[in-house]
């Protein structure tokens, strides 16, 4: 029996000592969906050191209804962003999609991705 708590022991010190803290990196995607090309679209990046990046996205409707090449464009930004913290070592944990919508012509969609990685 004192064996095995002691082995039980040493397997915890052992687990404690070589588990290395995460640090984790959030990235939120708001894109709008508000006619005319009015409404206002960013991807928003909080860094573990408490710096934000935003880059500009395009928004998913012009004058003349849905601009699939804005959404074409989103999506290569927002994929291009997830392969380069995939190459610093982050890894993609999360993802949390939400719409929110005043009415039936204007709204946004967002999403947020929880990124960790081993802290450096």
């Amino acid at each position: 029996m004192k064996k095995s708590i002691l082995t039980v022991c040493l397997a915890i010190t052992a687990i404690t000592l070589f588990a290395q803290e995460k640090e984790f990196l959030q990235v939120t995607t708001v894109e709008s969906v508000v006619p005319g090309g009015l409404g206002r679209s960013r991807m928003i990046t909080h860094k573990p050191d408490g710096s934000m990046d935003e880059i500009k996205l395009e928004n998913f409707f012009s004058f003349t209804g849905i601009n699939f090449g804005n959404v074409r464009l989103n999506d290569k930004i927002i994929a291009d962003k997830i392969g380069d913290l995939y190459r610093e070592g982050w890894e993609l944990k999360h993802i949390t999609p939400g719409v929110y919508s005043a009415d039936k012509s204007t709204g946004i969609f967002i999403t947020r991705y929880l990124f960790m990685r081993d802290k450096k």
